[in-house]
């Protein structure tokens, strides 16, 4: 998924918003997804019919395009040179998800004592537990290692980490998390750190797969990708080749629209869909690599 990034040294975010009916609001916060965000937020007051949908950008949204999206007029206006990315995620719930609790530094004492708790700070990269797509990928961990264990897992687009903490939490086994960006891969460096999962999380920067680090770990037996569809579609071949046989692959950050164009790609590629699940309008697919062909 995209990340939050730092910013300290970032020009100040552009703020796209616009009100219509609370049933409409998730919606068009996914829509909003679409269209390159840093986050998108719903604000809304608990007694009121609607809501407000807001959109930050590091650059100038095209505002035409955003209100064709909403059907009505988007505002667009600059913000001034502040950290909205952690303002927006500060005093955020604790999130369960599956057997994992996902907490920040505020929340410790609560951790429920049959769960497996991550801490992960608000801020700085995409990954908090609260978006659908991410809840959606905790789940799916939580299923899988109720049936096996993987010995080498990959986390792709990783983001704050999240989901190869949690992997490493479930099977003690190292994780390889890699993802584009430095600052994501410098956030999931620290927050493995702080969960305790330092020696068994190994991070790289890397574009896809394209890293002898992670050339050299493959074929992987489960691969996590929670990115997006078009890069979901533009890198099959890349995943599908590095998949072992009876290996598992996760995708997610798609919508439901988007479930049978991301899985055309797969199978094509002889991945065998498993299972599906579903959050609101996000989806989060489950594939294998068969042992045997044909």
């Amino acid at each position: 998924m995209r990340y939050a990034k730092d910013m300290a040294t970032d020009p100040p975010l552009w703020k796209a918003s616009v009100s219509l009916h609370k049933r409409e609001c998730a919606d068009l916060a996914a829509a909003f997804e679409l269209t390159g965000p840093q986050a998108v937020l719903i604000a809304e007051e608990p007694f009121a019919n609607e809501a407000t949908v807001e959109a930050l950008y590091v650059a100038m949204p095209d505002g035409a395009l955003l209100s064709k999206l909403a059907g009505r007029d988007v505002h667009v206006a600059l913000l001034p040179d502040t950290d909205w990315i952690k303002l927006s995620q500060e005093g955020l719930p604790p999130v369960r998800a599956g057997r994992f609790f996902v907490y920040g530094a505020h929340d410790e004492g609560e951790v429920p004592r049959d769960a497996i708790p991550i801490r992960i700070e608000a801020g700085l990269a995409f990954g908090t537990g609260h978006h659908e797509t991410t809840a959606l990928c905790l789940g799916v961990l939580s299923e899988l290692a109720r049936r096996r264990r993987f010995a080498n897992v990959l986390d792709l687009g990783c983001g704050t980490g999240l989901l190869a903490i949690g992997a490493a939490k479930l099977w003690r086994q190292p994780v390889v998390a890699s993802d584009i960006d430095p600052v994501a891969v410098d956030v999931t460096r620290a927050n493995a750190r702080a969960n305790g999962e330092a020696t068994l999380v190994r991070t790289v920067i890397a574009d896809g797969l394209a890293s002898r680090a992670l050339a050299a770990r493959a074929p992987y037996d489960l691969i996590l990708a929670n990115i997006l569809a078009e890069p979901l579609t533009r890198l099959a071949p890349e995943i599908a080749k590095s998949l072992a046989r009876g290996g598992m692959l996760v995708l997610s950050g798609l919508l439901r629209w988007q479930e049978n164009l991301v899985l055309s790609f797969y199978r094509s590629h002889g991945l065998v869909l498993r299972h599906i699940r579903r959050d609101g309008s996000w989806s989060a697919l489950v594939l294998e690599r068969p042992r045997v062909t044909g």
